[in-house]
């Protein structure tokens, strides 16, 4: 009974979604809940041996959440409440001061109304950016609690092992999912922190990015029997249109904006402005206004003398136009000259030469004063344009980072303000090809210069991502760096800091898709379809990955990555029981006795037909390791400039490589795993962090490790050998039910395929079938034995081959060729 609630609260579960859209991997981990549900359910007699882990893996760290965030939003929120009452019922009597008061009697009043407002102002900052940072955290420290509970049960059940197995690859992708979430946040949690202190020390009165060229409470005098009365109004106004709409607010006990019920507008066009003369009136920051649907003149009363200006100044009153005060400090600006061109080039020149393999390339920042140094030299005035980097004095940090200090510091980044919003609307679709599609044409939109810039720093990208193995730098990883360097907003706003993820998006499809993004020209003839928007909510969305008939084989189907694929970790503070231990580990010995299967059902559910690893030195296989590494423990590195060397960790792999290769035909075998036990051993580094302990403090967890050993199985048809690998199909529902059609998760989640990587062909080449096949697919090639294929190149999909035959390309099985 007590299973079944639960399950059946996690499937009524629904994430907050800040923002207008979502990325694959909040998609991801917003529906991980309901399969966690399914699983609970499937597992309900047996949970009763793991009751008693269910309070330290599960609730304590839910309650801590609930304590430590959610409490402390709530107290946010008494504070806001208690200040924006008192804000307003000081600011009430202020405003009813007469003008003829003494002029320091009005000067005390005015130093109290700005301490009152001061203090409403911070209030009001610190429970907006509270708010938004607990619906952040709610996606992973939710999250993290549940999949380290399902960890346990798959640890202690050895009735559910079979269940375990079948679950660990999308275990692998989510916990990927959690990691690209967790690293989104703190970039943008940062950027979110520094915009609100440069909030706090500008002026208090300034007009904030709207949809309105101004907006905000006035007085408005109305007219009374005896008298007038002053009613405070909620007034916008558009200058396009000269609309100026009005809803009075009525103080009501549970209001939702500062106690505060919004009656229906009235809309007015304006005929002129002007403002009130002192001597004309026994109120302070007033002005008139003339609208075509009323005679006479209306008064409005600003909340002060600043706010009047503004106003003003938006419809164009007579009132001297005061410039809006600057929020961001400028930097220095760098331009995209000669100059700039040698500096690039020769800073990847440098990086490629001897630091292309350093690990944390470009996510490590170099010591600030050398990096101002650097920069110094090479753009003086009495620099020579094609001035060399001496690789004996700057080391490769100091490059990395100057690189990346020139870009930032660009008048305009390089992606452009005026396609920056393009940008992000283009990988805001589900639609995986339109995302491709819309970059490339946008790219080709830029200015010249900009794109070629762009096409020597993202092949550079592209060479570096190749090294991944030594560097760490995988695309993800270079997208979380040079997203926010390539695009920026034109006006610093949360809503733009919730757009770094979509940022860092850009900058992956752009490297993914170099060749026929930068070296091929969009068609003009066919225009862009129109991105298919995350239509509906996410409580009447279909979830794919619950629907649908199970295979026989299991509920969890091994196709998004092999036993032998690197398993993830994060940092121990962020962890589900705040620790350096180990969630798993898994371990398999021989057995001996052959299960009787065919290729047909291994197909049909998609399970990796062989696997194979370079065993270690004691006789078992290892599988790598995915681990978070801190910052250099370095002296210079406590002076670093770049904000990802002090907010994020490097995903890295450690371990010997498992290389597959083809089987050979001869032996007519299908491989299977089988006789995997459990055990408790994990493998546990650590780093120093840097001076200071920054924010990053991580360790190496091993999440999972595997110890596979082969078990010859009989094929159907012995004269063919198997596919290697079940191709991810673009259009059709993964065979798994754990990824989304043609999603980047889905196309990330085959770098974890290692057992299915075979040793890449030469691209170009002509090659021979060995055998017939028969296409199950659109995107595959059938073809007889001894065809010859032409323009042989890899596929970006471990185990197939793209490839030429008859006028048609398409993909074609790997091992069922032969170059010729």
């Amino acid at each position: 009974m007590a299973v079944q609630k639960f399950s059946q609260s996690l499937q009524d579960f629904q994430f907050e979604c800040i923002g207008d859209a979502e990325t694959d991997d909040e998609i991801s981990i917003a529906q991980s809940l309901k399969e966690f549900a399914r699983l609970l359910i499937a597992v309900e007699e047996e949970r009763r041996r793991l009751i008693q882990n269910a309070d330290d893996v599960l609730i304590a760290p839910l309650e801590k959440f609930r304590k430590e965030q959610i409490g402390a939003a709530k107290e946010g929120k008494k504070k806001f409440d208690k200040e924006s009452e008192k804000y307003y019922s000081t600011l009430e009597k202020h405003l009813n001061l007469s003008a003829k008061k003494k002029e320091s009697h009005l000067q005390d009043a005015d130093t109290q109304i700005d301490r009152e407002h001061q203090n409403f102002y911070e209030a009001s900052l610190e429970y907006v950016f509270k708010i938004q940072e607990v619906q952040e955290r709610k996606k992973f420290e939710f999250v993290e609690p549940l999949l380290a509970f399902l960890q346990g049960l798959f640890t202690f059940y050895h009735e559910g092992y079979e269940l375990a197995q079948e679950f660990a690859p999308y275990k692998q992708q989510l916990q990927f999912n959690l990691q690209n979430t967790r690293n989104n946040f703190e970039s943008t949690r940062q950027e979110v922190e520094r915009l609100m202190q440069r909030m706090k020390s500008a002026s208090q009165d300034y007009r904030p990015p709207s949809q309105w060229t101004m907006e905000g409470y006035l007085y408005i005098q109305e007219k009374r029997p005896l008298g007038f009365a002053w009613i405070k109004h909620y007034c916008t106004y558009d200058k396009g249109t000269k609309a100026f709409a009005m809803s009075i607010s009525e103080a009501k006990s549970g209001g939702k904006v500062n106690g505060l019920v919004p009656s229906s507008p009235e809309v007015f066009k304006l005929k002129s402005c002007i403002r009130r003369k002192t001597d004309s009136i026994d109120k302070r920051f007033c002005f008139d206004i003339e609208v075509v649907e009323r005679h006479g003149i209306i008064t409005l009363q600003a909340f002060s003398e600043s706010n009047r200006k503004l106003w003003l100044e938006a419809m164009d009153g007579k009132e001297p136009i005061y410039t809006l005060p600057a929020i961001i400090s400028k930097k220095e600006e760098t331009f995209l000259n000669e100059a700039g061109f040698n500096f690039v080039r020769k800073c990847i020149h440098a990086v490629e030469t001897r630091g292309i393999t350093i690990l944390g390339l470009y996510r490590i920042g170099g010591v600030n004063s050398k990096v101002q140094k650097l920069m110094n030299t090479i753009f003086s005035p009495k620099s020579p344009p094609d001035m060399d980097i001496d690789l004996e004095i700057w080391d490769n940090k100091t490059i990395t980072s100057g690189l990346k200090n020139y870009l930032r510091c660009l008048a305009e980044p390089l992606m452009t303000f005026k396609l920056h919003k393009d940008f992000i609307v283009a990988v805001k679709s589900d639609d995986q090809n339109y995302r491709v599609e819309a970059v490339h044409a946008l790219v080709h939109k830029l200015p010249e210069k900009n794109r070629d810039m762009l096409d020597i720093l993202i092949k550079h990208l592209v060479k570096v991502s190749l090294h991944s193995q030594q560097n760490l730098m995988t695309v993800s990883n270079l997208g979380v760096i040079f997203g926010p360097t390539l695009m920026r907003a034109q006006e610093e706003t949360v809503a733009a800091m919730m757009n770094i993820k979509f940022q860092n998006i850009v900058v992956e499809i752009l490297i993914e898709h170099y060749e026929k993004i930068f070296h091929t020209a969009p068609d003009p003839n066919i225009p862009l379809r129109q991105p298919q928007s995350r239509s509906g909510s996410r409580r009447t969305r279909a979830i794919c990955l619950s629907t649908g008939s199970r295979k026989p084989k299991g509920r969890y189907t091994p196709c998004l990555a092999d036993p032998d694929s690197d398993s993830y970790s994060s940092s121990p503070d962020s962890t589900p029981m705040g620790s350096i231990e180990s969630l798993s580990s898994h371990s398999s010995e021989q057995n001996s006795t052959t299960k009787p299967a065919s290729s047909q059902s291994r197909e049909k559910t998609g399970v990796v037909p062989w696997i194979a690893s370079s065993p270690s030195s004691n006789g078992q296989k290892n599988s790598g390791l995915w681990t978070t590494s801190p910052e250099s423990s370095s002296k210079e590195d406590a002076a670093k400039t770049d904000v990802e060397s002090d907010c994020q960790s490097v995903t890295s792999v450690t371990g010997p490589d498992n290389v597959t290769s083809p089987l050979d035909p001869t032996k007519r075998g299908l491989y299977s795993l089988s006789g995997m036990k459990r055990s408790t051993a994990s493998s546990i580094r650590s780093i120093p962090s840097a001076e200071g302990n920054k924010s990053c403090r991580s360790s190496l967890q091993s999440l999972a490790s595997l110890d596979t050993k082969e078990v010859p199985k009989v094929l159907e048809n012995p004269d063919l050998p198997p596919k290697m690998c079940r191709r991810l199909r673009l259009d059709t529902a993964s065979s798994n039910g754990y990824q989304r059609p043609g999603s980047v998760v889905a196309a990330r989640a085959q770098l974890f395929e290692s057992s299915c990587s075979v040793k890449q062909a030469p691209s170009g080449r002509q090659a021979k079938a060995m055998y017939s096949c028969k296409a199950e697919h659109s995107h595959e090639l059938s073809f007889p034995q001894g065809a010859v294929f032409s323009n042989v190149y890899p596929s970006v999909e471990p185990g197939w081959l793209k490839a030429t035959y008859e006028g048609k390309t398409g993909l074609v099985p790997e091992n069922y060729v032969v170059f010729l």
